[in-house]
């Protein structure tokens, strides 16, 4: 895994708190060019996309098990 890929499990966490976490995460970090999102909270597919979209990220959605998705943003 290259050192720009990162992993948020945030399984558990509810709205805004995905959000939130994912922000903190792609600021606190400018070295992230990858940064995986699990959630199993769906709003949460509704506020993290055009957040990463508006900082310059690719947004990927793929579900993962019952009610649980990854979110994959991608530096463009």
């Amino acid at each position: 895994m290259s050192k720009g890929v990162k992993k948020l499990d945030l399984r558990g966490e509810i709205c805004p708190y995905p959000m939130l976490k994912t922000n903190e995460e792609l600021d606190s970090n400018k070295n992230i060019d990858i940064l995986e999102v699990i959630t199993d909270h769906s709003p949460a597919l509704s506020t993290i996309p055009p957040q990463a979209l508006r900082r310059g990220y690719e947004v990927e959605i793929n579900t993962v098990g019952n009610s649980e998705w990854k979110i994959i943003l991608t530096k463009q």
